[in-house]
């Protein structure tokens, strides 16, 4: 019990004063993460937009595989990109091994079937009938699939929280990729492993409590921005009429 107070004191202590380490390996952490979700969304939606709109050979076993690999390992994506970048690999020549780049592709292809497949079940939930109406009252196949996608933008927010909050605690990619290099590719959740197996307990509740304060803060911006939204449109919608 001793270690757990002692533990929470020192933690607290290193946050209030602005530690170097802990900003240091906290902004590493929020710019691989970040960099990742975006690159894996500018991917995934327009990849879910376009499964959802066509129809055509496969599609449902597509699905199905873009689901399963919701799940998938994350030591299994971290020994596949490691097989990639490294000096004997494909793209060894690129010299990703090791580096924050080499993590954020890790981490973009670790979460976009998650974005993907969040997306096409976004977009497949909007009542047909609105698409149907567009269509019988003229609108063309481009007007028809930004309605569609304006209706499903909430769902399709909630993907790319849920891609970052993936993104941001995994370990197995960020360590096989990253190797957990002191200033380097040192992130959060390597870092809370390492201090964890080293006795360090105040550091790593340090890093715990930042990680579940990031957490926290984009899923708090991303919900006032959902707020935000629906009360603009409701104002606009209320408002009279020229």
């Amino acid at each position: 019990m001793s270690d757990i107070v002692s533990g929470f004191s020192q933690a607290i202590n290193l946050i209030v004063t602005l530690n170097p380490d802990v900003l240091q390996i906290a902004a590493l952490s929020l710019y691989v993460s970040l960099t990742a979700t975006i690159l894996a969304s500018c991917i995934s939606i327009p990849v879910g937009g376009f499964i959802h709109f066509h129809d055509f050979r496969g599609k449902r076993i597509l699905i199905v595989l873009i689901q399963t690999l919701y799940s998938v390992p994350t030591v299994v994506v971290g020994l596949l990109i490691y097989l990639l970048i490294s000096r004997s690999g494909p793209l060894g020549f690129f010299g990703l091994l090791w580096t924050p780049e080499g993590m954020i592709l890790g981490q973009v292809v670790l979460i976009i079937p998650i974005t993907t497949g969040l997306v096409i079940s976004a977009l497949s939930s909007i009542d047909r009938n609105i698409s149907d109406t567009l269509t019988s009252l003229g609108a063309t196949g481009f007007q028809n699939v930004m309605q569609v996608i304006r209706e499903a933008r909430f769902a399709i927010l909630s993907a790319v929280i849920l891609a970052f909050g993936r993104a941001i605690s995994e370990v197995g990619v960020a360590m096989m990729i990253g190797g957990n290099i002191e200033g380097q590719t040192r992130v959060l959740t390597t870092a809370i492993a390492l201090q964890t197996g080293l006795g360090d307990f105040g550091f790593s509740i340090a890093l715990g409590i930042i990680l579940l304060a990031i957490a926290l803060v984009v899923v708090i911006i991303m919900n006032l921005i959902t707020a935000g939204s629906a009360d603009f449109e409701r104002i606009m919608g209320g408002a009279p009429r020229a």
